[in-house]
């Protein structure tokens, strides 16, 4: 997927976040929110700008995703209690819990973009999260002043990715219906991304092909957004923290010392989600023109776009899945927090039993596979 640089002007230009006096005032400060579907390349960016002196983004916070958590009139204390219970964010990014006072979640959030922020010694704070894909107007209301970065990539690029992670022992893609999220959720992006143009608050999109590509091009298109001096180092992995990112998650690239734009991977994504996918493509083409969206070698009429009906079918699933993921965050906010280290306990003894199970299949299996595969593999 190739997107020619995007960035959307608006009128804001000194955002809400506060840092040390010694700053210049027209310093913008954030906060920066860096969104892309899961599996889109959200945490080599996140790597990349967080070398930047000036920058400080947590990794996948996601306190925006408790919403209902403050809906309710308990202690703030209560609240920041059971926000690091759902990611241990605060543990994960070295802050200080009794430094917040948990009563709002807009005010929260943005003490936690400050403090990092000011532990880093760094200016512009922010979060980078894909789980925020269908909800950035809401984070640009929360935060008039904040600028957007989006990342684009190929759908079955995607699909193959997370396909390839459920696989792993504890992977949060182990659930059915993942590639009905990611085929929809990047229509939902897009619309996203299209009225958060329209309010004329600022925007900047880019692929991930061309990310790995040419990095260095990249980041000084988005340093020439955050209106801050192109550093060479954010163009490298070397030196990269990682001490935020979940131990053992499925991020290879980003856990190593370079970026690698075309590393084999297996194709496991199955040809019926092939052929969806490419009837979504030619949908959006129609839809979207040129603009939208940009990939290698795709050409409109090579395939039959997606029916009225299958997008209303798609939907009513795609609808469905999500009322569901928000359910989970529902009793996350309200369950007591001793049945769900329980309920925790019991899900990863399953996982862990049924990884066991797999692994005594696999020497059977592999032996036919084995030289059919060891060229394709990671």
């Amino acid at each position: 997927m190739e997107i020619a640089e995007n960035t959307t002007m608006g009128s804001h230009d000194v955002a809400v976040m506060e840092t040390p006096t010694a700053e210049p005032s027209a310093q913008w400060r954030g906060p920066l929110f860096v969104i892309g579907m899961w599996r889109s390349g959200t945490s080599l960016l996140y790597a990349l700008l967080n070398k930047h002196p000036q920058i400080a983004l947590l990794y996948e916070g996601d306190v925006h995703m408790l919403r209902p958590l403050f809906w309710m009139p308990i202690p703030g204390k209560w609240k920041v209690r059971r926000w690091e219970f759902w990611n241990e964010a605060l543990q994960r990014h070295h802050l200080d819990a009794t430094e917040f006072s948990g009563g709002d979640l807009r005010k929260l959030a943005g003490e936690a973009y400050r403090q990092y922020a000011h532990n880093e010694g760094a200016i512009i704070g922010g979060e980078k999260s894909p789980n925020y894909f269908d909800s950035i107007t809401r984070l640009a209301q929360d935060f008039p002043d904040a600028r957007f970065i989006v990342i684009w990539r190929d759908p079955e690029a995607i699909c193959n990715s997370v396909i390839r992670a459920a696989k792993k022992i504890h992977s949060w893609f182990d659930r059915k219906g993942m590639s009905l999220r990611v085929l929809l959720g990047m229509e939902a992006m897009r619309a996203e991304c299209d009225r958060l143009a329209q309010s004329q608050n600022r925007l900047h999109e880019l692929s991930y092909e061309v990310l790995v590509k040419d990095p260095v091009e990249t980041m000084k298109g988005i340093c020439r957004f955050l209106d801050i001096s192109f550093v060479p180092e954010m163009a490298s992995l070397e030196g990269a923290d990682r001490s935020a990112i979940y131990e053992g998650g499925p991020h290879e690239m980003v856990r190593s010392q370079r970026i690698v734009s075309s590393a084999p991977r297996a194709d496991v994504v199955p040809e019926k989600l092939k052929k969806k996918i490419a009837r979504y493509l030619a949908f959006w083409q129609q839809t979207y023109g040129q603009r939208w969206p940009q990939i290698r070698g795709l050409r409109a009429g090579e395939s039959p776009r997606a029916s009225r009906i299958e997008r209303i079918s798609d939907q009513v699933r795609y609808r469905c899945l999500r009322l569901l993921d928000q359910g989970v965050v529902l009793t996350y906010c309200i369950a007591p927090i001793s049945v769900l280290s329980r309920f925790r306990g019991f899900m990863r003894k399953r996982e862990e039993v049924r990884a066991r199970r797999q692994q005594a299949k696999t020497p059977s299996q592999s032996s036919s596979s084995n030289t059919a595969t060891t060229s394709r593999s990671e």
